[in-house]
């Protein structure tokens, strides 16, 4: 005999008989359905889980990476600003340097500084065209000593002559110099005369024609380099001094002209570029405006700066 229950019910319908144990059956059916389909689910919730924390993680990560890439970019940044800080700190006061520079050089040069907004560029393209000009001025007129200077014995103007002890008018420098020492050229020319000139009593002779209507004339030479029509530069050796001619000792008698007038040349022998302006006032015989106005558009390739260092040792000593 089996152990169940048998429920009967009657109703409109008829009789209907039910076995207790296969409602529980049933039950247990549905509710072991209902746990594996909450199963399935918890598995399914647990592995989705797992893999958005896997995700996350590898966010994160990427994110450290990121910031840590950031964090050295920004400090290469900020190292890379200090640096160019640095580099313009040092830049501005280079700058500043270079102004001051500038301010000496423009006063030297009696260049004004111009406008007060004048930029750094334009006060030193005007500085270098006023320096271009002074140089080829320098360079194609007569400046500085042709011999080392060591004093003048005979200055230009009236003097009582050393061997026809008389009074007569002097145009040149008598220039003190040893026996042999070098001659220079004073500026670019072409030599007109090369040899011994018995007529003047300069004995041994060079006379070197200028540009601009400027004629040099070197006396009393012992030895003479260069030849006649022989184009020569400033600071170009053209003699040795000497004795020759009408002369009581070993000199250099030194003489200039402009347009066969002789000039003073003592201002052109002090004639340099810190003292540049002062010849225009010393010397009046010379229409230095319209020279100036000639020569400011032209520029001389590599001009010679200055004569041989050896000459102007002792410039500063000229009175």
């Amino acid at each position: 005999m089996d152990n169940h229950f048998t429920i009967t019910i009657n109703d409109d319908n008829g009789v209907r008989q039910f076995n207790l144990h296969q409602i529980v059956k049933k039950a247990i059916w549905y509710v072991l359905g209902f746990i594996g389909f909450v199963a399935l689910i918890a598995v399914g919730t647990i592995l989705y889980l797992n893999y958005a924390v896997d995700q996350i993680e590898l966010k994160r990560l990427d994110t450290e990476k990121s910031f840590t890439q950031l964090k050295e970019k920004n400090d290469n940044l900020n190292k890379s600003i200090n640096e160019t800080q640095v580099a313009l700190f040092l830049k501005k006061k280079e700058l500043n340097e270079v102004s001051d520079s500038l301010s000496e050089i423009e006063t030297l040069i009696g260049l004004s500084h111009g406008p007060a907004d004048a930029s750094l560029k334009e006060r030193v393209n005007a500085t270098k065209l006023n320096s271009e000009h002074m140089a080829t001025l320098l360079q194609l007129i007569p400046s500085g000593s042709p011999v080392q200077y060591s004093g003048v014995t005979s200055k230009y103007g009236y003097r009582i002559h050393p061997t026809l002890n008389r009074k007569e008018f002097h145009r040149g420098l008598d220039m003190r110099a040893r026996m042999n020492t070098p001659v220079y050229a004073s500026a670019d020319g072409i030599v007109e005369y090369a040899g011994y000139h018995k007529k003047s009593g300069f004995g041994r002779l060079v006379i070197i024609e200028h540009n601009y209507g400027f004629k040099s004339y070197y006396g009393h030479l012992n030895k003479i380099v260069v030849k006649y029509g022989k184009f020569v530069k400033k600071g170009t050796l053209i003699a040795y001094t000497g004795n020759s001619g009408m002369s009581s000792g070993p000199h250099l008698h030194y003489e200039l002209r402009f347009l066969h007038r002789t000039v003073n040349p003592f201002w052109f022998v002090k004639w340099n570029v810190k003292n540049y302006k002062d010849i225009f006032s010393k010397e009046k015989k010379i229409p230095w405006q319209s020279l100036i106005t000639a020569t400011q558009h032209i520029k001389v390739p590599n001009p010679t700066q200055t004569l041989p260092s050896s000459q102007l040792a002792h410039l500063s000593k000229v009175k």
